[in-house]
């Protein structure tokens, strides 16, 4: 694969991941609700859900995508409907008693990782990404490696750099949960804030084309 193409990929992809983004909103709310270990599994199953969008776009999902192209209509409504869920569930939340030390979205942690990596699947501009950004630097000369293997390759690479940058974000935004953990009020608030930016990221799903 071509030396600078792949550097140039990297840069693009540390500034893709520096921007606010509905990924990065979901990880920093998860993190405000839950704490760092919440935070950092947020940022995680973002990164699963990348996985499995690379390995689709790298095995046909561009053609599957441009046969059907009312799918990712499908998967928008999908994705807000899932959002909406979890504003809903995080608003509950908020309002359940539960002692200082103990905060709600610390006793479901595989449920945070889980809902992070469904989030992902179901934006559809992720896939949209994956069909317009991934293909414009991959290599086709000669000796140029085959175009999956490439595809797979830019993938992990942009996992590995959204990883860096979520898990950072994921991990300072538990940070600052953790050590206001013990004022109950200012919790609540956090929760209803994070029920809030979930609302929001649904919304923005169904009015976006």
């Amino acid at each position: 694969m071509d030396t600078h193409l792949l550097l140039a990929f990297v840069v693009a992809s540390a500034l893709l991941a520096i921007a606010p983004g509905p990924d990065l909103l979901f990880i920093v709310a998860n993190g405000v609700a839950g704490g760092r270990r919440a935070g950092v599994l947020a940022a995680l199953g973002m990164s699963t859900g990348l996985a499995i969008h690379t390995a689709a776009a790298a095995f046909g999902l561009g053609a599957l995508i441009r046969a059907a192209p009312e799918a990712l209509s499908a998967v928008r409504i999908a994705g807000a409907l899932f959002l909406l869920y979890l504003a809903v569930t995080t608003w509950r939340n908020s309002r359940a008693t539960a002692s200082p030390i103990e905060l709600p979205a610390r006793r479901s942690l595989r449920r945070t990782y889980l809902m992070a990596t469904l989030t992902n699947l179901a934006n559809p501009k992720v896939i949209l990404f994956y069909l317009a950004f991934l293909p414009q630097f991959v290599g086709t000369g000669a000796g140029a490696w085959p175009v999956t293997a490439q595809l797979l390759l830019l993938g992990l690479v942009f996992i590995v750099v959204g990883l860096a940058v979520d898990g950072t974000a994921g991990l300072l935004s538990g940070t600052l949960s953790e050590k206001i953990a013990a004022r109950p009020g200012f919790r609540r608030r956090m929760e209803r804030a994070s029920a809030a930016v979930f609302a929001g990221l649904a919304a923005r799903l169904v009015v976006d084309n």
